[in-house]
């Protein structure tokens, strides 16, 4: 029997339903400027980047198996260059965010040289040592307000719209825009041949690369979309503080340690998992946030719970045992008809 007597089938019944639930629930996210306040967009700005991040690292470390301890650096780049190019350069700043995410791209093709050295946990280290070298550089920009960092001039501010409730409704339109883009952008990419390669670098590196997957080629691949993505949704960030400092854009703490904990609770290695950890990490954040380091305490012990109990995270453990999946990214061979 020959090869074209099959099909590889990615949708199920659970992913058509997802599919058209996602389609739904981003026609109600695009109409929250009509019915909802300020706070309300800011907000679900916020839980858009975190979600943004979190599926980036995801990608870079579930699927591609690189453990980054140091994406900080490409969000306070993102920062400082969204201020750079609108301050110095002219740029409109909803503009310079995807001119920004070039920018980061070229430059992480030599960073990924160096990295991609390590491996392991070392390489986990590198990650970090390079986002300090980047908030070191950062502070020595005196044009920036060096280590005091600065804030964007009122006059780039005003001429973003006209109004402040203007100016809230493209910030949140611009982050939904790009969170929207880049989950679909890693849809497309697991559903690649790429996808495949990943999937099976996530699931045996040395069976891939007896299978012929270049390994190298493939990580270099996710490691610079990364980068590119994890800058234009930093850039947006901060354009929405309308401040930047070193210390906070190269914030190891906002940026990278919340961000793994997001992944690692919702479930690695799942595109679905950041999704469900930046829910839950922020219901728990607007509930028990007034409770002090008694928060931290319980965030703490449910994130060991989850580990200990499901390993691969809440939709991980909900996957296996209901057989979920929102995305259609399962491939089944059948026979056709």
């Amino acid at each position: 029997m020959t090869d074209t007597a099959f099909r590889v089938e990615h949708a199920t019944r659970t992913s058509r339903i997802g599919t058209a639930g996602w389609l739904v629930l981003l026609l109600v996210l695009a109409s929250v400027p009509l019915w909802g306040d300020r706070s309300d967009m800011r907000l679900l700005s916020e839980i858009f980047a975190y979600v943004a991040l979190a599926t980036l690292w995801n990608l870079l470390a579930g699927y591609a198996g690189m453990i980054s301890v140091g994406q900080q650096a490409y969000v306070g780049l993102g920062g400082y260059l969204i201020f750079g190019l609108a301050i110095y350069g002219g740029v409109h700043p909803i503009l310079a965010v995807p001119l920004a995410g070039l920018i980061a791209a070229v430059l992480s093709i030599p960073v990924a040289g160096l990295l991609f050295r390590l491996r392991g946990h070392y390489f986990a280290i590198g990650t970090w040592v390079i986002a300090e070298v980047f908030r070191l550089l950062a502070s020595q920009i005196s044009a920036l307000g060096g280590g005091s960092g600065t804030s964007m001039p009122a006059s780039i501010i005003i001429a973003m719209a006209p109004g402040r409730q203007a100016r809230e409704v493209m910030m949140y339109g611009a982050m939904l825009l790009l969170v929207a883009v880049i989950v679909g952008a890693c849809v497309w990419l697991l559903r690649s041949r790429y996808g495949l390669a990943l999937t099976a670098i996530r699931d045996n590196e040395l069976a891939a690369r007896s299978c012929g997957v270049d390994v190298a080629r493939t990580r270099l691949l996710v490691y610079v979309a990364t980068a590119c993505g994890t800058t234009m949704v930093g850039g947006l960030i901060f354009l929405q503080k309308i401040r930047i400092s070193p210390d906070t854009a190269f914030s190891v703490n906002d940026w990278t340690a919340v961000v793994i904990f997001i992944t690692v609770i919702g479930g690695i290695g799942r595109l679905e998992g950041p999704i469900l950890g930046a829910i839950i990490f922020f219901l728990f954040r607007q509930t028990l946030s007034d409770l002090g380091s008694l928060y931290l305490l319980i965030l703490g012990a449910f994130s060991i719970a989850v580990m200990l109990i499901s390993p691969q995270g809440l939709w991980g453990f909900l996957s296996e045992r209901y057989g979920l999946q929102l995305f259609s990214l399962a491939r089944r061979v059948r026979p056709r008809p």
